[in-house]
């Protein structure tokens, strides 16, 4: 089994006088080229048709009808085998940004925990945040193909304030802990693995552990940590200039353990070359800046037989 994560940046679908167009990969309170909107998201679904994985999660897509627009129009058109499972819910992204799953395998179990507050899971809110408010920032989607469990995550961004985001973020980490302990009597023998962007960069917080320590520290294996630190990268900031690591595969102990020689591959063929610490190959089309396809790398793993 090939899993795969990957944040396609906005991808939304806008109306036009030409038809629906999607918006390209770049954030709107940054203005951008909307020529390049179509390119970009050629080069997205070239992204995920070099990857050709199994479970395919997926961040920031506007809703269902988005992702079947991309599937059918760009992504279907790269020789992509065909996804029958196409899933996209509703999460609380105040941008309507929400959580996608592609799937070759059929879905035994599929559960959005959008709405479960604080309440639900027995955490004590700390001050001033409200114990009924969904804890989740958009959504914390469980999906089980055959042996396998996904937890697909989009944590809190460290903006704009870094002391609020932290403890946002710290509140989603310990709700999928706890999650994780209800559907799994022993997690650390369960066949589970955490994927997406929790949007953790270094030092996001000054003088505090890292808010998604509550899933590290022998709780899950990062199994990024398996790739030496320099290629430890996703991602690139523009503004700061610098290089993080975001997005997660945290397998369970069990996973780990079954799998001691699996390796992610994280494919930055689809990044601007402005990202200049990644020398290889890019995608044709692939601008300084933009065209691009995400300000995200994508990763991948392979679990054989599972």
């Amino acid at each position: 089994m090939r899993i795969a994560t990957f944040n396609l940046q906005n991808l939304k679908l806008l109306k036009s006088a030409d038809g629906p167009q999607l918006h390209g990969a770049w954030d709107s309170d940054d203005p951008e080229e909307t020529g390049l909107d179509a390119i970009d998201r050629r080069l997205s679904a070239e992204v995920l048709a070099k990857i050709d994985a199994d479970l395919l999660a997926l961040q920031e897509v506007y809703d269902l009808a988005t992702l079947e627009h991309f599937y059918q129009r760009h992504m279907l058109p790269t020789g992509l085998r065909p996804y029958p499972e196409r899933i996209c819910l509703p999460g609380n992204d105040g941008r309507g940004l929400d959580l996608a799953l592609l799937s070759r395998r059929p879905l035994d179990e599929l559960r959005s925990h959008a709405a479960l507050t604080l309440d639900d899971f027995d955490i004590a809110p700390p001050l001033g945040v409200d114990p009924l408010a969904p804890v989740f920032r958009r959504d914390c989607l469980m999906a089980t193909a055959g042996q396998l469990t996904l937890f697909l995550c989009h944590f809190k961004s460290p903006y704009p304030d870094v002391a609020t985001a932290w403890t946002t973020r710290r509140l989603e980490a310990l709700a999928v802990r706890r999650l994780i302990a209800r559907y799994f009597e022993a997690p650390a023998a369960g066949l589970w693995l955490i994927v997406g962007d929790l949007n953790e960069p270094h030092g996001a917080l000054p003088g505090a552990e890292r808010a998604i320590a509550p899933l590290e520290n022998g709780f899950t294996v990062n199994l990024m940590e398996r790739l030496p630190e320099p290629e430890r990268w996703t991602y690139f900031d523009v503004h700061s200039g610098r290089y993080d690591c975001p997005d997660v595969l945290l397998a369970s102990p069990a996973l780990a353990h079954a799998f001691p020689q699996a390796v992610p591959v994280i494919l930055r063929a689809g990044l601007g070359r402005e990202a200049r610490r990644d020398t290889s190959a890019r995608l044709s089309g692939v601008g300084q800046h933009r065209p691009h396809a995400s300000d995200h790398a994508a990763v991948m793993i392979d679990l054989p037989g599972l």
